[in-house]
């Protein structure tokens, strides 16, 4: 069901969200914990997922077949009925990722084991395979399932969804997204 789209943050507000976190979107049992590297400001304004204007996670997910119209990030909770959920390595906004900290992102992958093992989906796909490497301390990563799993689930890499990551256009994101749905069997 689409909803209306609640009004866009002023630039006072995203600039004002730095630090703020948005909430998981988790249950048990998901087929996919799609985790983001951490919240842009605009997400930390607008408390929602990847809701930058710009940002392909949605169009890439829906391209992909994940789901059957594009989901708008203030219907993020609409995943949970797809058994799809969102978290972040680092939970705090920034304006961009390169502010976060190597030992940030080594600590969210311990935070990310904890979840994985307490909400068991069938696969953790981290989106940005920069922050990947540094954080799982794989510095020779690829996108794609990764051999070694985390707790329960195996474990995938894709490319950042970012409309700052220039390497990956909308075809390319949503042949990655799809290899994923494909081996999870969405």
């Amino acid at each position: 069901m689409t909803t209306a789209a609640p009004r866009p943050p002023t630039r006072e507000e995203v600039a004002a969200a730095a630090g703020r976190t948005v909430p998981d979107l988790l249950a048990p049992g998901l087929r996919v914990l799609f985790c983001g590297i951490n919240p842009g400001l605009y997400s930390g304004a607008t408390g929602h997922h990847f809701a930058r204007p710009g940002n392909r996670f949605w169009p890439a997910l829906h391209a992909a077949g994940f789901t059957s119209h594009l989901v708008r990030p203030h219907e993020e909770r609409e995943l949970l009925e797809a058994r799809l959920g969102i978290t972040n390595l680092v939970a705090r906004a920034t304006a961009t990722a390169a502010e976060l900290s190597v030992e940030e992102l080594r600590r969210g992958r311990a935070a990310l084991a904890r979840k994985a093992r307490r909400y068991r989906p069938r696969c953790v796909a981290v989106l940005g395979i920069g922050a990947y490497r540094i954080a799982f301390e794989r510095p020779r990563a690829v996108p794609g399932r990764q051999e070694e799993s985390l707790g329960p689930s195996t474990l995938w890499v894709l490319p950042n969804p970012s409309g700052l990551n220039a390497n990956h256009q909308l075809p390319d994101l949503a042949r990655e997204f799809g290899a994923l749905r494909s081996f999870v069997g969405v």
